[in-house]
C-alpha cells in the first residue's frame, strides 16, 4: 500500500508540474514547434514561412501575448535527439523568403515512434525506451504548446499518437496542427494535399525535355516514371500537365518528329487493371508509326505483380519502417522496360523518373495559395486549442478548410479515374 500511494502521488505531481511546464498559452504566451518529415514535397518550406507569418500577425493583433519558434532538425529524429534551434526574432521578417525555397530548411527523415525497434537500431533511443516517453520528455522539456507537423499521413497520425501520450501519461496538452504535405495527393479525407500540383507542373516540364530522346535512336521507348504510391494522381496530372504545354508547342510539317510522336501514348496507374500484353499490341503500331513510344506510370503500378514473382522465388521483399515496400528496391521501371521493349521491339529503352526532381521543387503560386489559406485557419485553430489536420474536407458541405480529426486521417486514397478530363485523355491517346 504504501509503494501504490508513493507511485501515485509521484505521478500525479508529475502530471501536476507538466500541466504547468507546458500549459503557458493559458497566458497567451505560445511556445510554437514545427517538423518536416517524410519524403520531400514541393510545400515544406512555405508552410513554415507562412504558419510563421500568421502567428506574428496574431502577436501584432493582440490575439497572443508572445511567441517562440522551435524547429526540430531532421523531423521525428530532432524530437528524439534534442536537436533543435530557436529562430530568432530579428530573422521573423525574412522567413517569408521560403516561400520560394524547395526542400525543407530544417531537414526529414522518416521515423516511426510506435516502431521501437527499428528507433533503438538506428540509435535514435536507447535499448529499453519507449520512442514516444523520450520524444514526450523532450517537448515537456521544451515546453511546447503547439506542434506544427508538415508531413503525410503516416507524419500526422503518428504526431496525434504523441499528443495523446503525453495527454495521458503525464497530463499535459500539446496541440498538435498538422499540415498535410504529399505530391500522391491520397490522403483521405482531404480534396488537394501540398505539392502535389507543383509536382505535376515541374514533372511535365521535365518529359518536355526527356521526350526529345525519343528523336536520339530508332524504335525508341520511353518510360517516364512517376511518384505515386497508391494512387495515380500524380501520373495522371503530370500526364494532364505535359500534354497542355505541348499543345503550346509548334511544329514544322514533314519533318519526323511531330505533336504525335512526342505526345503520351499510354498511362498506367494502380487504379487501372493493366493487361500489359494487350498494351503492348497496342504500342507496337504506335512504334511502327512514329518510330517511339512514350509511357507515363505510377511507381505503384504492377507492384502487386513484381512483389508476387518476388514471393513466389523466395525472395525477402524490402521495407521501410512503416511496412510499405520499398519501391527503389523492387524498380518497377525495369519490369516495365524488360516486358514491354519486346512487345514493341524497342532498340533502346529508356527509363527516366521524375520524382526527385520535381518534389525538391519550390511550391509554385497554386500550392502556396492553398498553403497560405490553411496556415491562417491552422494558426487561428491551435489559438482555440483545437487539434486536426489542415486542409479542405471533403466530407463536408462546401470542402471548407479546417482542422480535421487525425482518426479521420488516412492515407491510400486512389485517384478517381472517372474524372472527365482523365477519360478524355484517355480516349484522346487511344487507351480507352
Amino acid at each position: 500500500m504504501t509503494n501504490d500511494t508513493n507511485t501515485n502521488t509521484t505521478n500525479n505531481k508529475r502530471k501536476a508540474d507538466t500541466m504547468t511546464n507546458m500549459d503557458t498559452s493559458a497566458d497567451g504566451v505560445y511556445n510554437v514547434a514545427f517538423m518536416t518529415s517524410g519524403g520531400l514535397a514541393p510545400c515544406l518550406s512555405s508552410s513554415i514561412a507562412q504558419l510563421i507569418g500568421y502567428w506574428v500577425a496574431a502577436l501584432q493583433d493582440g490575439k497572443i501575448k508572445g511567441v517562440k519558434f522551435f524547429c526540430y532538425l531532421d523531423g521525428y529524429k530532432g524530437i528524439l535527439q534534442g536537436d533543435s534551434f530557436i529562430v530568432p526574432e530579428e530573422t521573423w521578417k525574412e522567413c517569408d523568403k521560403l516561400n520560394y525555397l524547395g526542400g525543407s530548411p530544417i531537414g526529414n527523415s522518416r521515423v516511426k515512434l510506435t516502431n521501437i525497434k527499428d528507433c533503438i537500431a538506428r540509435g535514435l533511443c536507447k535499448e529499453g525506451e519507449d520512442p514516444l516517453e523520450v520524444a514526450a520528455q523532450q517537448l515537456i522539456k521544451d515546453q511546447i504548446n503547439v506542434l506544427h507537423t508538415i508531413g503525410g499521413d503516416d507524419t500526422n497520425t503518428q504526431a496525434a499518437v504523441l499528443s495523446k501520450y503525453i495527454l495521458d501519461q503525464h497530463g499535459g496538452k500539446v496541440v498538435v496542427v498538422g499540415m498535410p504535405k504529399t505530391i500522391d495527393n491520397d490522403v483521405y479525407p482531404i480534396v488537394q494535399t501540398f505539392g502535389a500540383d507543383t509536382a505535376a507542373q515541374q514533372g511535365a516540364i521535365f518529359f518536355e525535355n526527356v521526350v526529345s530522346e525519343s528523336t536520339a535512336n530508332p524504335r525508341m521507348l520511353i518510360l517516364h516514371e512517376v511518384m505515386g504510391r497508391d494512387s495515380g494522381y500524380l501520373t495522371s496530372a503530370t500526364a494532364k500537365a505535359y500534354r497542355e504545354r505541348l499543345s503550346k508547342q509548334a511544329f514544322v510539317p514533314g519533318f519526323s518528329t511531330s505533336k504525335e510522336s512526342r505526345d503520351v501514348h499510354a498511362i498506367w496507374i494502380p487504379e487501372l487493371p493493366l493487361d500489359i500484353e494487350k498494351e503492348g499490341q497496342r504500342l507496337s503500331k504506335v512504334m511502327d508509326k512514329y518510330g517511339c513510344v512514350n509511357v507515363f506510370f505510377g511507381e505503384g503500378s504492377g507492384v502487386h505483380e513484381i512483389v508476387a514473382e518476388m514471393e513466389k522465388r523466395g525472395e525477402e521483399v524490402p521495407r521501410d519502417a512503416f511496412g510499405h515496400v520499398a519501391l527503389a528496391k523492387i524498380n518497377p521501371g525495369a519490369y516495365f522496360a524488360k516486358h514491354l521493349a519486346q512487345q514493341v521491339n524497342a532498340e533502346k529503352t529508356l527509363v527516366q523518373k521524375s520524382g526527385y526532381f520535381g518534389r525538391s521543387a519550390a511550391a509554385n503560386e497554386f500550392d502556396r495559395n492553398l498553403i497560405g489559406k490553411c496556415a491562417e485557419v491552422g494558426v487561428a485553430s491551435a489559438i482555440e486549442g483545437v487539434s486536426g489536420c489542415m486542409g479542405q474536407d471533403e466530407d463536408k458541405e462546401g470542402t471548407p478548410i479546417r482542422a480535421i480529426e487525425f482518426e479521420r486521417i488516412k492515407g491510400g486514397k486512389p485517384f478517381n479515374i472517372e474524372e472527365p478530363w482523365f477519360q478524355t485523355i484517355l480516349k484522346e491517346i487511344g487507351q480507352a
